[in-house]
C-alpha cells in the first residue's frame, strides 16, 4: 500500500503564527463574549444537533464499517497535513475527512450519505472527520489554535477496556462511549492515550462557538483567514492527490 510523498513540516501560514502570539488576547475576546459556558468541558445537551447524532449513531458506524471492509485506505493524519506532525508523530493517527475547515470533501460523502447528510444538518459545522486511533497511539499534550472552535467526538468504536483509551483535558480525564458525544474546549492542554489493542473510532466535529460582539468579529476573521491559508490548502490538496492514488490502485 502506498503512502504519499513524504514532506515535512511547512513554515506556518502567517496568520497562524500572529494568531499563536496573539492567542491570548483572541481568546479572551471570544471568551467574554461566548454564548455557551467557556469550561474545558461542556454539556452536548447545549446543542439540539448532537441528539440527532446519538440517535442515529448506528447508521454512522455501519457505513464506517462497510467503508472499512471495502478496504478503503484511511490515511494518516500526518500525511494529509504535516502541520500535525508533532502531534501525530507515526502513523497511527489516521483520518477520513468529509469536511475541512467548512470544504466539503465530495468523493468522501458520497461514500458516507447518511452520515454526509446527517453532519450537513450541523449549524456552523468547521470540520468533520472519522478521527481512527490505532493500538498504542499516542497524542501528546497540545492546545486548540483557537477558542473559536468547539470540539465534538462521537464515539462510533470504542475499545472493550475504556479506561485505557483516553482524553485528558485541562488535566481531567474522560472515556468515549459508543453512540455518546463528547464535548470539550480544545484550547485547554489536552492529550490522548489507546494503551489498548483495540482501534479507538470517533466522529470528531468542530463548530462554530456561538458568541456575539466583537469576540464574533475576531472569530470569524481568524477562521476565515484559515480557511484560504496554504496551511488548509495544502490538506485539500493532499485529501485529494489521497483519493486520486487509491482510485487508481483499486482500478489497476
Amino acid at each position: 500500500m502506498k503512502d504519499l510523498p513524504s514532506s515535512q513540516p511547512n513554515k506556518r501560514p502567517f496568520l497562524i503564527r500572529i494568531g499563536k502570539t496573539l492567542r491570548p488576547v483572541f481568546n479572551k475576546l471570544i471568551a467574554r463574549d461566548s454564548l455557551i459556558p467557556n469550561t474545558p468541558v461542556l454539556n452536548p445537551d447545549i446543542f439540539p444537533w448532537t441528539q440527532i447524532l446519538q440517535r442515529y449513531w448506528q447508521d454512522i458506524a455501519r457505513e464506517f464499517h462497510t467503508l472499512n471492509a471495502a478496504g478503503t485506505a484511511i490515511p494518516p493524519l500526518r500525511a494529509l497535513s504535516p502541520d500535525h506532525t508533532r502531534i501525530a508523530p507515526d502513523t497511527r493517527w489516521k483520518s477520513f475527512f468529509l469536511y475541512g475547515y467548512g470544504v466539503k470533501v465530495p468523493e468522501n460523502c458520497a461514500r458516507m450519505p447518511k452520515t454526509a447528510e446527517l453532519i450537513s444538518r450541523i449549524p456552523d459545522l468547521n470540520s468533520a472527520f472519522f478521527s481512527v486511533l490505532e493500538p498504542g497511539a499516542v497524542i501528546p499534550p497540545h492546545y486548540g489554535v483557537t477558542k473559536g472552535l468547539i470540539t465534538c467526538h462521537l464515539g462510533i468504536s470504542v475499545p472493550r477496556n475504556a479506561n485505557d483509551c483516553w482524553i485528558r483535558v485541562a488535566g481531567q480525564k474522560l472515556v468515549w462511549h459508543n453512540g455518546q458525544c463528547l464535548l470539550f474546549d480544545d484550547t485547554y492542554q489536552h492529550d490522548v492515550h489507546n494503551n489498548t489493542s483495540d482501534t479507538r473510532i470517533v466522529l470528531l466535529m468542530q463548530i462554530r462557538r456561538p458568541t456575539k460582539g466583537i469576540g464574533k468579529i475576531v472569530q470569524n476573521l481568524f477562521l476565515n483567514g484559515i480557511r484560504h491559508s496554504a496551511f488548509v490548502k495544502d490538506a485539500q490538496h493532499n485529501i485529494a492527490q489521497w483519493n486520486q492514488l487509491q482510485g487508481t490502485m483499486k482500478a489497476a
